[in-house]
C-alpha cells in the first residue's frame, strides 16, 4: 500500500538542476550525433566488400543519435515552461509534484515531469529522479490525494509523501 502526503520544498531549483542535467546530456548527444554522422558519410568508411556494412551501421546509429536530440530538445522546451507550485493537501498528484516514497529500506525522491523519465539530481542532500505519467509508477501516482493509499508492485512496501 502507498500512502500520499504533502511534501514542501523549492522546486524552482529542483526544476533549474533538472534543466542543468538535461543540457549536459544535450551537449554530449550532439557531440555523439556529428561523430556518428561524420562516420557514416567518411569516404574511408566505404565497404570494402559485400558483406561489409560499417556505413549502413554508421547511417543507423547517425539517425539514433539525431532522434535523441530532438528528444532532448524537446524535453528541455518542455522544462524551461514548466511553472514550479506546491501542491496543496486537497490537490490530486501532477506534473510538477514532488513525491517521496518511504520503504524500509529508506525515502526515494521523485519529480514527476512532463518527459525525460529517468534523468537524475541531487538536490540538499537527496538524489530526485524524474518519472513521467506515462511510467508505471507515474501511472500510479497521477490524480492520487494525500493520504491515498495504492498497490505498488516490488519487493517492499511503500509510503509516499507529496
Amino acid at each position: 500500500m502507498l500512502a500520499i502526503h504533502l511534501f514542501s520544498v523549492n522546486k524552482e531549483d529542483i526544476l533549474k538542476k533538472i534543466i542543468a542535467a538535461l543540457k549536459r546530456e544535450l551537449e554530449t548527444s550532439l557531440a555523439a550525433a556529428h561523430a556518428a554522422s561524420a562516420a557514416a558519410s567518411d569516404p574511408d568508411s566505404k565497404a570494402e566488400n559485400k558483406y561489409d556494412t560499417r556505413t549502413l551501421e554508421a547511417s543507423y546509429l547517425a539517425r539514433g543519435q539525431a532522434l535523441r536530440v530532438a528528444e532532448l530538445q524537446d524535453a528541455l522546451r518542455a522544462y524551461e515552461v514548466l511553472t514550479p507550485r506546491a501542491f496543496r493537501a486537497d490537490e490530486a498528484v501532477g506534473i510538477g509534484a514532488l513525491v517521496i516514497l518511504e520503504s524500509t529500506d529508506g525515502m526515494s525522491f521523485y519529480f514527476i515531469g512532463p518527459s525525460a523519465g529517468g534523468t537524475e539530481v541531487e538536490h540538499e542532500g537527496h538524489e530526485i529522479i524524474v518519472i513521467t505519467p506515462s511510467a508505471p509508477l507515474g501511472q500510479k501516482l497521477m490524480g492520487r490525494f494525500q493520504g491515498a493509499s495504492v498497490t505498488v508492485a516490488g519487493p517492499t512496501v511503500i509510503r509516499a509523501v507529496l
